[in-house]
């Protein structure tokens, strides 16, 4: 394995340890313990060396350099086109018995794989996971037995798939709920009490104070109190009303009191400038939109409402970013927050609860958008079982339940905005939310004041962190595991986090907003490696495609476009602005009579049966007629020099004359180089004999450009497009 340092773990000396940031006394006692650790595992065993050390040797305290040098030294003889990569953590049986998916298999695994077939929850898991998709309404009918479900009219069955419009199938038909309704309400058997702490939260600026705490009766209470209001501003069951302000506890409060009163969130980006907002606006016809005065991040003070008035929306409700008062001057059909209150509480004199508007199981909740990189974007609405289908997986894939803290730093202008929402209060989990930038170490400072057991990231967050240090020393012991979705992660970025929590492991994921839900995950059952996935998703089915359109076998290690069996809960089946056929099933393969579903993501699929992302479809470019991801270069180039806090790579047509395409990588450095270089010819050289010596010696790069930094997606991804268009025809 290629990495940090030349010698493997054998040949270390106590040099090695000084050198990566240890005194001399405590180089010396790490490596006789390392001596002992390397005698206990037996020489070679490397999972076994890998597993004493970080479990009994490294801490959190100890310098990111020492953790890289025992990994990659640990793993240096490590095979890993025979093995697949590298793992970090493993379950030990004891654990993997105490998940939810664990007390699943250790109370009815015989009954449900059979006795000749079950073992226990590792071992069976894959066979698990095999009967999940060949018995998905029985593995669902499991799941919301644990979830905060309650149907006003029970649905006639788990599925019905006889309509041939809809390949995903009917799920839960003839079925009538209110899924707000359902978030609001104690249901004892899984732990989920009107006591019980629905929200943690810390405004920015607050560190020296404790955690705010909101009750679940207590949260019923105010999204009644808002829904009675909408009620009186003259909404009706059914009209659209958007949302655009941080994820802060009104923004939740306001997301349920929606659903609650029968009408539908439309979700966006509090980081949208005006066009784009009343692009989202206009799509979705809504009626109304809640925002706030301005945002404060890191004490600066961003403007928002002035932001949505240049999208000319419709009535707006604004919230006062200090909880006072609203700072600016607003419209006069526009409210204040507090008069919008005012006026709903003749409704509500005597503070009874909310009648919840009982809806059909396929009434949509939610609109929300694609990212709209190169068009106009997509408008996916999610009916009830997608927040059905988010806080099953969380079950099923994090272990989520009563008594964990699980915060994801989002926007319910990205689908885990509204993920977090389902996930926890159908769980009866406690939801963190931290009202500022997540980017410092303010919220590390959260997360260990409230005591957060799930912690959820993006990788270029993770990133910046590592890269400003502002975690040190803060006490994350009580994190049991990390997620992270919305781009491909790095391994050293993640060796850093994972360390901060004595390597808890990181759980990824990959999914999409028209999905609810991811395709791929981390499972608590299985041993985990960094930056890779470990399985499929419960109850989904996939293939990975070749350049012919065929599907390799599911046991050969490849790479591929992914595209999914269709019979998926929670899946959209419509579009506001689109032909849904056409955008995700037209000219996909037809297997066994069923045409499969597009994502667009290509991965590759490793020894070992781990699964890693390789970029978009779209994002493969061909050098010298050879196909490659601009992921597969960027994690190359980001590890070329230690100047280089990330890069993207994208491939450009030659001038008019034509020819092959032009390899052009963007970066992005930690810091000013030092004056008299040409960096971008020195980074250029750099790359060429990385990429060279590590992923293909044809590989050359045609030009280096320095960028401040990237454009991006309100979740996060780069816009390669938009990279291309701005690249100055010079460099071509």
């Amino acid at each position: 394995m290629e990495g940090f340092g030349a010698n493997s773990v054998e040949e270390l000396d106590v040099g090695d340890l000084e050198s990566a940031g240890l005194e001399p006394s405590e180089a010396l006692h790490f490596y006789q313990e390392l001596q002992v650790a390397l005698q206990r595992a037996g020489f070679g065993k490397l999972e076994s060396i890998w597993r004493l050390v970080s479990q009994s040797l490294l801490t959190p305290r100890h310098p990111h350099t020492l953790h890289q040098l025992m990994y990659y030294s640990i793993y240096k003889n490590w095979d890993e086109l025979q093995c697949g990569p590298p793992p970090y953590w493993f379950p030990s049986l004891e654990f993997a018995r105490s998940t939810s998916i664990g007390q699943l298999l250790k109370a009815r695994g015989n009954e449900l794989l059979g006795n000749k077939v079950y073992v226990d929850p590792i071992a069976s898991f894959t066979n698990f996971y095999k009967f999940s998709v060949q018995h998905p309404e029985i593995f669902w009918s499991i799941a919301f037995e644990n979830l905060s479900l309650h149907f006003s009219v029970e649905p006639k069955q788990m599925v019905d798939s006889s309509d041939s419009s809809r390949p995903a199938g009917k799920w839960l038909p003839g079925a009538v709920l209110n899924v707000a309704h359902c978030c609001l309400l104690p249901k004892p058997n899984i732990g989920k009490t009107d006591d019980s702490i629905a929200i943690i939260w810390r405004d920015e600026g607050g560190d020296d104070l404790p955690p705010s705490t909101m009750k679940l009766s207590e949260l019923r209470h105010h999204v009644s109190r808002v829904a009675f209001s909408l009620q009186a501003a003259g909404f009706q069951r059914g009209d659209r009303i958007a949302i655009d302000m941080p994820m802060h506890i009104h923004a939740v409060i306001i997301y349920l009191a929606i659903i609650l009163a029968g009408c539908v969130v439309v979700s966006i980006a509090d980081s949208f400038v005006s066009s784009e907002i009343a692009a989202r606006l206009a799509i979705s016809k809504a009626k109304g939109i809640f925002t706030q005065d301005v945002i404060v991040r890191s004490g600066k003070t961003i403007p928002l409402y002035s932001r949505v008035l240049g999208a000319k929306p419709p009535k707006a409700v604004v919230l006062p970013s200090d909880g006072k008062s609203v700072r600016v001057p607003i419209r006069n059909q526009d409210v204040s927050w507090e008069e919008f209150l005012a006026n709903g509480n003749g409704r509500n004199r005597s503070g009874d609860e909310f009648p919840a508007v009982q809806l059909p199981v396929e009434a949509w909740t939610n609109i929300l958008f694609s990212s709209g990189t190169t068009a106009e974007p997509k408008a996916i609405p999610w009916n009830q079982t997608t927040p059905m289908r988010c806080a099953a997986d969380s079950w099923a894939h994090s272990d989520l339940q009563a008594g964990d803290i699980y915060c994801w730093p989002t926007n319910l202008g990205w689908m885990m905005g509204p993920y977090l929402i389902s996930a926890c209060l159908l769980s009866g989990a406690t939801m963190a939310l931290y009202n500022g930038s997540p980017l410092g170490r303010s919220f590390g400072r959260f997360v260990q004041d409230a005591r957060v057991t799930i912690l959820g990231t993006v990788p270029s967050m993770v990133k910046t962190w590592k890269k400003v240090n502002c975690m040190d020393s803060l006490d994350w012991s009580s994190i049991r595991s990390f997620g992270t979705t919305g781009e491909a992660s790095s391994i050293d970025d993640d060796l850093w986090l994972s360390a901060r929590a004595w390597y808890k492991p990181i759980l990824e994921s990959c999914g999409g907003t028209e999905l609810g839900s991811a395709f791929l995950h981390g499972s608590l059952l299985q041993p985990q490696a960094f930056a890779a996935f470990s399985t499929p998703s419960l109850t989904t089915a996939f293939v990975l495609l070749d350049d012919s359109g065929r599907p390799y076998p599911d046991d050969q290690p490849c790479s591929g476009e992914i595209a999914l069996f269709p019979k998926l809960l929670g899946a959209s089946y419509t579009l506001l602005n689109a032909d849904h056929h056409k955008v995700y099933f037209e000219g996909m393969p037809v297997i066994n009579g069923i045409q499969l579903r597009r994502h667009g993501d290509v991965f590759e699929r490793t020894a070992g049966g781990f699964y890693r992302a390789k970029g978009r479809a779209d994002d493969t470019m061909n050098l010298g007629g050879i196909k490659v991801s601009s992921v597969e270069i960027e994690r190359v180039c980001n590890t070329a020099h230690n100047s280089v806090l990330e890069t993207a790579a994208i491939a450009m047509p030659q001038g008019k004359g034509g020819g092959p395409d032009n390899l052009i990588v963007a970066a992005v450095l930690k810091g000013a180089l030092p004056p008299g270089e040409n960096h971008p010819e020195m980074l250029k050289r750099i790359f060429s004999k990385a990429l060279h010596d590590n992923l293909n010696p044809l590989f050359k790069v045609h030009a280096v450009v320095l960028l401040p930094e990237f454009p991006r997606t309100a979740s996060n991804k780069i816009m390669r497009r938009v990279l291309r268009a701005q690249m100055p025809r010079s460099k071509l």
